[in-house]
């Protein structure tokens, strides 16, 4: 059996091991809670908001983002002034004291929209620093609330911006539209491919020298061509810009400018006439009595092909009626045969002509 000593001993050690886990239960306790320094010493500050905008205790307390302690409350503050109805409790590093100036402002803040809010003090400028105890001036929470609305109007847009993008993927995947049409249909890729591959023809004929697109890149003779049309080409132009031959001249020669110039003028000044009615065309184009004729002789022109084409007068018998289209035919042709035979008889019909004196 075990002796008294070696049980003291043992149950000395199961104490010591329990103390141990306690202190680092303690320690993981502090950690999980936000504490950065266990053995940092503490300072209360105050700050007063019309609205806790679902701030929480134990959420972190940042000077310019810079980790100084933690919320220890946030609770009602029973004040009349609707600009300090929520007290929030901070618990601060004391050391960090004098880094807070008393003109700093707190305000309310997060990761993201969703994130988890806390408190970050703005440092102020002032050099007297804030005591132990004291308040800090908040910022106004409505800004934060219209920037947190703002963002989940943000991120409604850009869930509903997802759900048609994700729509228009469906559709490509079952092979709706254009695109999914190009991605799930057999025989388009089929063509696609044909037409791929007769490019690749095309390509290696024309490198091959073949064909007229091959004659082209390839023929040396077909560039000298090309580069003499260009070198005459430009000997053209240099020849009209000295003045040489019909186009160097138009562009070139003083004397045709000024004959051109007069030759504008004279149009001028024969529009200018037509629009004064003066001559024969300005009367046509201004005088009333002059249109009102011609409009009168068209309509009489009018009038007679319509009598003409109902058959009406001579005319309109000479079109129409084909009795009289063949009695003139037949007069015209014994016509022709009595002078016929008078140029192959003329005596003949000259006789007859001394018979009668």
């Amino acid at each position: 059996m075990p002796t008294v000593k070696r049980v003291r001993w043992a149950q000395l050690r199961v104490g010591v091991m329990a103390i141990a886990a306690m202190a680092i239960l303690g320690v993981l306790i502090f950690l999980l809670t936000g504490e950065k320094n266990i053995f940092a010493r503490s300072a209360t500050l105050y700050t007063y908001m019309s609205d806790s905008a679902a701030l929480s205790g134990g959420a972190p307390v940042r000077l310019n983002g810079i980790y100084i302690g933690k919320i220890a409350r946030v609770e009602l503050s029973g004040s009349a002034d609707p600009n300090r109805v929520v007290r929030v409790v901070m618990s601060v590093q004391r050391d960090k004291l004098p880094a807070i100036p008393v003109d700093s402002q707190a305000g309310i803040s997060a990761e993201n929209v969703l994130g988890t809010k806390y408190i970050n003090i703005r440092k102020g400028r002032s050099p007297i620093s804030v005591r132990p105890g004291g308040e800090v001036q908040s910022l106004d929470v409505q800004e934060f609330e219209e920037l947190v609305r703002q963002g989940y109007t943000t991120l409604a847009s850009v869930n509903a911006t997802l759900r048609r993008i994700d729509n228009i993927v469906s559709q490509v995947e079952a092979g709706k539209g254009t695109i999914g049409k190009f991605l799930v249909d057999e025989q388009l890729y089929n063509r696609l491919l044909a037409t791929v591959d007769e490019a690749h023809k095309i390509t290696q004929l024309a490198s091959s020298g073949q064909g007229t697109l091959g004659r082209l890149l390839q023929d040396p003779n077909l560039y000298e061509r090309a580069v003499a049309s260009v070198q005459r080409l430009e000997n053209i132009l240099a020849e009209v810009q000295q003045g040489q031959g019909t186009a160097g001249r138009l562009l070139r020669d003083p004397a045709l400018y000024e004959d051109a110039r007069a030759a504008l003028a004279e149009f001028r000044k024969v529009a200018a006439d037509l629009n004064a009615g003066k001559g024969t065309a300005g009367k046509l184009l201004k005088d009333e009595a002059a249109y009102q004729q011609i409009r009168d002789l068209l309509a009489k022109l009018d009038t007679m092909v319509e009598r003409m084409n109902a058959g009406q007068g001579t005319m309109g018998q000479l079109l129409v009626n084909p009795q009289l289209y063949e009695s003139l035919h037949g007069a015209t042709t014994e016509l022709r045969s009595l002078v016929k035979d008078v140029r192959a008889n003329p005596k003949k019909f000259l006789r007859i002509k001394l018979a009668l004196f």
